[in-house]
């Protein structure tokens, strides 16, 4: 331990840990990954340049042993991360790796693991002693989704937790015996709570964006309901954020109305605090708000407990400037140095709302919340949710975001009596049983069934339900190109659509198409329009972005295309499922009528694209039309427009595509033999790395 300058005496002792060595937890082939080694050097190195490793008093690193794992995590559970990066690993780390939840494993996973979970006891432990006043741990592997027994979340041990029992168990002579974690990573601490969920020890609290469970880690865990079990019970205090850009405000109003209240009957201790920075201003992954000055005001409104024992551990935060930024912002405070800033909007509505529900929940355990928030300050204090955004509770298997809004725009919409269902069409029997639009379509707007479908055979009677045409019969000999940019370049990634079932990588499998009939052929395609990658996480792939088509061409990019000849039942199908349209409760469900019918085919044919009023919640609600290939054709399904301003802007995250979806895009593009496999890399990675 090196000791802080002479001149400092009067400044409170801040330890400060940092290790080169857990920057050798890498992707094993050097894909991009948010959860990289450039977030703690960035941090370093912005701490470096202000100074404040020289006004602190920097700790040695030291690995965590095994008996003090052993207290949270299960011994298989030990042993695999203890030995994933030896060389009797080398030929099933990564199999392993694809089989968790969000994780990735190399040489170098082992020696970080127990680094960063040693380096959090180590500070801990001085401050526990009175040796520190506190300590800021700027380790990775993060660890809050960490579980007893398995990794997940970019997290391999959980060191906070580890921590915790370490100061509760291995060291009663240090007095430590009520512990208050704070988690304000935007993401819920799953591991952490499961491992003081029946424990009055330690009270745990996590503010973390939910989106009524469809926030990464999903789920009910973050609901403010879940209040601890047993002796545990009211000590777990969960503040879900019904949806994203929740800022400075929001976070004040939940430490001044919840917790701050709280800990002042709680008196811990200590304080450990969970320091994600994932809610930050221009997070890939987060969506929210807060600002550097917003997370100094939240530390120190931490500092009047535990006689200012206080050790912040580094969890996510993907945004290497506003990481770093906050990371000293935090370490001013601790310094008791000069923080400037402002609070500049108001707090959400919905904000309030979550307030009261957590005081209401709580108050049978906690009577200072037994009393009502004044009205004044709900109704002068606040600002509705953003107007502009609605909330998606879907389940889709490529594009299910960790809940992030997207933007609704009307004026994009068609009118209804274009978006025409196809219950809407009936036999002419004057027209020899072909199908025509009813009066209730103009004609000069409609097309004839034999130009619309390309000579498809006549109906039959026994298609024919109480004088309509079920639908399925008609569009499944309507045959279309239907074009993938994305994962559904690798043929055996498009089939799960058609056939049903998964492929190595995805956590869920796809329903499939009734028709599960094969495509009757498949051609590639370049065509001039931006490939990007937006989003943060998929429930089937996990942490990162996934493909989008921008819908204006553009002259100086290129696009591939793998085409594949269906039905335009099928493609109606693949819509369905892109969108999460298919399940509800957990069945498959079927279509009364098809999202994308002869009509509205013809729209889109005429205009190039057509938002689906219907798929307003999906990420691929726009049906774009690319021309015709033999006379049929071309649709994709892609982003709307306003929805690329948005990645343009950062309202929406941008991000590099996990590993295993990275994967399916490389393998259909060598396997369809557009590119080697180092230039197809080069493709996934320059679009993802796009700017705009």
């Amino acid at each position: 331990m090196m000791a802080a300058s002479p001149d400092d005496s009067l400044r409170p002792r801040v330890g400060l840990i940092y290790d080169e060595r857990m920057c050798r937890h890498t992707t094993p082939d050097g894909e991009a990954h948010p959860e990289c080694p450039e977030r703690i050097r960035a941090i370093w190195k912005k701490l470096e340049s202000e100074g404040i490793p020289r006004r602190c008093v920097l700790l040695n690193a030291r690995k965590v042993e095994d008996k003090y794992l052993a207290s949270v995590h299960t011994q298989n559970h030990i042993e695999l991360i203890k030995n994933i990066s030896s060389k009797e690993f080398d030929s099933r780390r990564q199999k392993i790796a694809s089989e968790l939840d969000s994780i990735y494993l190399n040489v170098g996973s082992s020696e970080a693991a127990y680094l960063a979970a040693g380096s959090v006891i180590e500070a801990s432990e001085k401050v526990a002693k009175g040796d520190l006043n506190s300590v800021i741990a700027i380790v990775r592997p993060p660890g809050h989704h960490a579980e007893s027994n398995e990794a997940m979340g970019f997290c391999l041990f959980n060191n906070v937790a580890i921590a915790a029992n370490y100061l509760l168990n291995e060291k009663p002579e240090l007095g430590i015996k009520k512990i208050l974690i704070v988690d304000w990573d935007v993401h819920h601490g799953n591991g952490t709570q499961k491992m003081f969920y029946k424990d009055p020890r330690v009270l745990f609290f996590s503010v973390h964006r939910f989106d009524f469970g469809d926030f990464y880690p999903s789920g009910d865990d973050g609901a403010y309901c879940m209040i601890g079990e047993g002796p545990g019970a009211g000590y777990n205090i969960n503040v879900p954020w019904e949806h994203g850009q929740c800022s400075d405000a929001d976070y004040i109003a939940v430490w001044d109305h919840v917790l701050i209240p709280i800990a002042k009957e709680y008196n811990p201790d200590i304080i450990l605090v969970s320091a994600g920075f994932d809610a930050a201003i221009d997070d890939p992954l987060g969506g929210c708000c807060v600002t550097p000055h917003g997370y100094s005001l939240l530390l120190q409104k931490l500092m009047q407990f535990a006689q200012g024992k206080i050790v912040m551990v580094l969890e996510g935060g993907y945004n290497l400037k506003s990481i770093a930024n906050s990371v000293l912002a935090c370490a001013k405070v601790l310094l008791q140095e000069e923080s400037v800033g402002s609070i500049q909007t108001a707090t959400f509505k919905s904000t309030w709302r979550v307030i009261e529900a957590v005081r209401h929940e709580l108050k049978g355990y906690w009577p200072v919340l037994d009393v009502e928030l004044p009205q004044n300050l709900l109704i002068t204090n606040s600002r509705p949710c953003p107007a502009e955004v609605t909330y998606s509770s879907s389940e889709s298997d490529v594009e299910n975001d960790e809940g992030t809004a997207r933007t609704i725009n009307f004026s994009d919409f068609v009118e209804d009596d274009v978006l025409l269902p196809l219950s809407k069409l009936k036999i002419d029997e004057g027209n020899h049983g072909k199908v025509i639009a009813s009066d209730q379509v103009q004609e000069e707007e409609s097309l004839s069934a034999s130009e619309a479908s390309h000579d498809a055979e006549l109906v039959t009677s026994n298609e024919i339900v109480d004088g309509y045409i079920t639908w399925r019969s008609l569009l499944s000999k309507v045959e279309v190109w239907y074009a993938s940019f994305g994962s559904n370049m690798w043929m055996p990634r498009f089939l799960c659509y058609i056939e049903g079932g998964k492929v190595e990588g995805m956590s869920a499998p796809c329903c499939g198409s009734l028709d599960k009939s094969s495509p009757k052929d498949v051609i590639w395609k370049i065509v001039p329009h931006r490939l990007l990658f937006g989003r943060s996480h998929t429930r089937t792939w996990g942490a990162g972005g996934v493909a989008f088509l921008d819908p204006e061409r553009s002259t100086s990019d290129k696009a591939y295309l793998c085409m594949y000849r269906i039905t335009l039942e099928q493609f109606n199908d693949v819509l369905l499922q892109e969108n999460s349209l298919h399940q509800e409760n957990g069945i498959i469900k079927q279509m009364a009528s098809p999202l994308l019918d002869l009509h509205i085919l013809e729209y889109v044919a005429k205009n190039k694209s057509l938002p689906l009023k219907t798929l307003k919640d999906g990420w691929y609600s726009t049906v774009l039309y690319l021309g015709k290939e033999d006379d049929l054709p071309i649709l994709t399904m892609t982003c709307s427009a306003s929805d690329v301003e948005r990645f343009k802007s950062g309202e929406l995250p941008a991000s590099v595509p996990a590993k295993d979806y990275m994967n399916t895009l490389v393998n259909g593009l060598v396997e369809g033999k557009q590119l080697t496999r180092e230039e197809a890399v080069a493709y996934v990675n320059g679009a993802a790395t796009w700017k705009l």
